[in-house]
């Protein structure tokens, strides 16, 4: 019996009165690395958000190591162990590299622990966030939630908008990340074949809804499931 380590039941959610997703059931193994794919607008994002508590729940219940999390404010769900990068980055464009990255460390997380995984950031820890590359923000993006300790990764688009260089490096970083078996990572992705080769569960979501739930490698090796649930092509 795997560990489970989140659990989504008849979750239902969206924003004001709006139902974006709909009795939605998950769970995640502890370790899993879980490719979300679906059209714009399906409700991948709104799913990431639910469980980090930054939507309008309407049903349903949520838990993160067996602990109840329906209840809890997204900055309780950060400090037991959920992280967010969103699709809009957020880091704060006022600070430096270096101050975006010390506002949010906990534990016994360090700055060289991101600098490691991104060089880059390094080389520019006291430029500020405006005089980044989109590439460069989202390295601090990602190690900005990295920093906060998290056991489950949420990854909303961090590849929208970078070259494909940047993109095999952020890959490799998840790879690494998951590598150790202590991250789980649901990342949502528009570059399909990119995600499936890193996870090893495909979900496919249509409408608010999970319309396929399976083995990565079945939907990478068939990419007509994909177009017949989701009409999304398989590209690179």
């Amino acid at each position: 019996m795997p560990d489970h380590i989140l659990q989504l039941a008849g979750v239902s959610a969206g924003y004001g009165p709006t139902h974006v997703i709909q009795n939605l059931n998950l769970t995640v193994a502890k370790g899993e690395r879980i490719a979300v794919i679906g059209r714009n607008g399906a409700g991948k994002t709104t799913l990431l958000a639910t469980i980090m508590g930054l939507t309008r729940l309407h049903g349903g219940r949520l838990h993160l190591r067996g602990q109840d999390i329906t209840a809890l404010a997204p900055h309780q769900r950060a400090a037991i162990g959920l992280g967010l990068v969103p699709q809009t980055r957020d880091i704060f464009p006022s600070l430096t590299v270096e101050e975006n990255l010390r506002c949010v460390l906990r534990g016994d997380a360090t700055l060289e622990e991101a600098y490691a995984l991104f060089p880059r950031l390094k080389e520019r820890r006291h430029n500020g966030g405006t005089q980044l590359s989109g590439g460069e923000q989202q390295m601090l993006a990602i190690a900005r939630t990295l920093m906060t300790r998290p056991e489950v990764i949420l990854l909303d688009e961090p590849l929208e908008g970078l070259a494909p260089v940047i993109c095999e490096q952020l890959m490799q970083v998840f790879e690494n990340l998951a590598a150790d078996g202590r991250h789980t990572v649901v990342l949502v992705e528009q570059h399909a074949a990119a995600a499936l080769a890193f996870a090893s569960r495909g979900i496919l979501v249509s409408a608010g809804r999970i319309v396929h739930d399976g083995p990565a490698a079945e939907l990478k090796d068939n990419p007509s499931l994909i177009d017949r649930h989701v009409g999304v092509s398989l590209v690179t």
